[in-house]
Order: structure tokens, then C-alpha cells, then sequence
């Protein structure tokens, strides 16, 4: 698993939680990362890149994020904080094969069974920070300015 943080700070802590590799994308192209590390992906075998990019930011991200997919290879969108209307370049979607696949969030049934786990203790939610309903906008701040490792809660 390869995770991508803008700073060494998130760095360390994305390498804590288990990532195999961290890129700083404020330092380096994350997708020439991936394809000097895996290859470069190839269109009539599916040697070279890698499996799956999951992008939660759109904008500047969302043609790398393509450009390092092997053929076959699927983008999972999450978010677009990072802008909603990216550049895009076709060529790689048809001559990859590539999947774009959103993901707006659970099902009633996932949310259920993921708060089951946080409450028995299996797994323990990455919060950055608690923000009272006063600062509610700043919090939208960070996450969009991506100042965030985790998520944001704001209490009432």
C-alpha cells in the first residue's frame, strides 16, 4: 500500500498506521513515483503500474492519479476537495482500460457495522482534531487545504 502525504509529519504517521510507502506529493510526482518503483503501465499487457488509486481530493491530483494505473486498473473516487472539475485526458481511460469507480460513502448496513467495530474496540478512528459547531467552517478549511491527517470532528 502506498499513501500520499504532504508533509514528513503525516509521513510518519501514514507509515505508522501500516502504509508500505509514503510519498510527499509536495516533494515528488507521486504517479513518476509509482512508475519508477512499479513500471511503467503498458497498454497491451498489464505489466507496470498499480492495481488501484483511491483519491479523495480531484483537482490537481485526479491526471496523475490516472497516468500511474496499469491497464485494468480502477480510480476510486471519494471526494473533490481539491476541485470538482479536473483536467482530464481520455486517452487513458479507453487505452488502459481503466475503471472510475465513486464511492460517495456506506450504506446504513456498512456505517452499522463499522461503528460496531469502533465500539468493541477493534479498530480506532484517526481524529486530528475535535472543533466546537463555532469553528465549523475553519474545519472545512483544513480539510480542503488538506492540513489534515484524519478526520475532522466538530461537537455541538
Amino acid at each position: 500500500m502506498i499513501a500520499c502525504a504532504g508533509g514528513d509529519e503525516k509521513a510518519i504517521a501514514l507509515q505508522a498506521l501500516g502504509a508500505d510507502h509514503v510519498v510527499n506529493y509536495r516533494e515528488q510526482d507521486f504517479s513518476r513515483w509509482a512508475i519508477e518503483k512499479y513500471g511503467k503501465p503498458q497498454r497491451r499487457t498489464h505489466e507496470g503500474g498499480v492495481d488501484v488509486v483511491i483519491n479523495f481530493t480531484g483537482g490537481d491530483t485526479w491526471r496523475p492519479s490516472l497516468k500511474c494505473l496499469k491497464r485494468g486498473g480502477t480510480l476510486l473516487v471519494c471526494g473533490a476537495t481539491a476541485g470538482y472539475d479536473p483536467q482530464e485526458d481520455l486517452r487513458y481511460v479507453w487505452s488502459f482500460e481503466l475503471n472510475i469507480k465513486g464511492s460517495n460513502s456506506f450504506y446504513e448496513e456498512n456505517l452499522t457495522a463499522l461503528l460496531a467495530l469502533v465500539a468493541e474496540g477493534s479498530i480506532t478512528p484517526l481524529i486530528d482534531r475535535v472543533l466546537p459547531l463555532e469553528q465549523a467552517v475553519e474545519g472545512l478549511r483544513l480539510i480542503r487545504d488538506r492540513e489534515v491527517l484524519g478526520k475532522v470532528v466538530v461537537t455541538p
